[in-house]
């Protein structure tokens, strides 16, 4: 059986269609959190016609950041987050237990993240894996155009800048991307803060969210899809 962990993200959904149209039928689970814009649903259901295969719907009883961080009592290190061990990958160690077979899983890493597609093997040695955008040698922008060819609109954080559509307010963000945050959703800027205060922990080492400076970081640009000549790949 083949398994596209979707993301909700534009490259997971090029990886899942592609993996649909070499592989046929497989199932595709997304991990949902409460913290994900609002319009993630909205690009999920879209996916799912498109696919022509039923998205299964995934989520730890944690449901959101802020009860993963006050369960943990942890907020961030530079080896990565409570909410992503709690509310992403513990889900689906559950329902590997609970199945209990080997698989091939299609993850939506670019051309461009091959690093992390290494670590991602490294993690789960007992399935297989298939990375269909490093194995086409495609990149983030040439997925946005494939979306966008096919007539499906992007979810709203790519529209605002952003170049993922992760949480809104993901604890694994840089400087950049927090005053963005701070700019667009002053109610979870607050709210990050508040939990850092709660917590004891920290997203930055040296200081508190509260106390980052609006001039910090690099400006987040906009991904301007381009699929040239990819456009009918899928």
């Amino acid at each position: 059986m083949v398994i596209s962990w979707f993301s909700a993200g534009v490259s997971s959904a090029i990886a899942t269609k592609m993996a649909i149209e070499k592989y046929g039928e497989i199932e595709i689970w997304y991990t949902h959190i409460d913290d994900q814009h609002l319009d993630t649903m909205r690009f999920v259901k879209d996916c799912e016609e498109w696919f022509g295969i039923k998205v299964n719907i995934l989520q730890s009883e944690l449901k959101s950041v802020k009860n993963a961080c006050l369960k943990s009592g942890f907020v961030a290190s530079p080896h990565g987050a409570s909410c992503s061990r709690l509310l992403k990958i513990r889900p689906r160690q559950i329902w590997e237990q609970e199945r209990n077979e080997t698989y091939t899983y299609v993850w939506g890493f670019d051309y461009q993240e091959k690093h992390r597609a290494e670590g991602r093997i490294e993690s789960i040695p007992e399935h297989n894996h298939y990375f269909p955008l490093i194995e086409k040698q495609l990149d983030k922008i040439t997925s946005h155009g494939m979306l966008e060819h096919a007539g499906i609109k992007r979810p709203e954080m790519y529209d605002l800048g952003y170049p993922n559509n992760n949480c809104v307010g993901c604890l694994k963000g840089g400087m950049g991307y927090w005053n963005k945050i701070r700019e667009d959703f002053p109610e979870v800027f607050k709210e990050r803060c508040e939990i850092e205060n709660e917590v004891g922990g920290r997203i930055f080492n040296e200081f508190k969210l509260e106390d980052l400076s609006e001039d910090r970081g690099r400006n987040l640009k906009i991904i301007v899809p381009d699929c040239g000549l990819f456009c009918e790949a899928i």
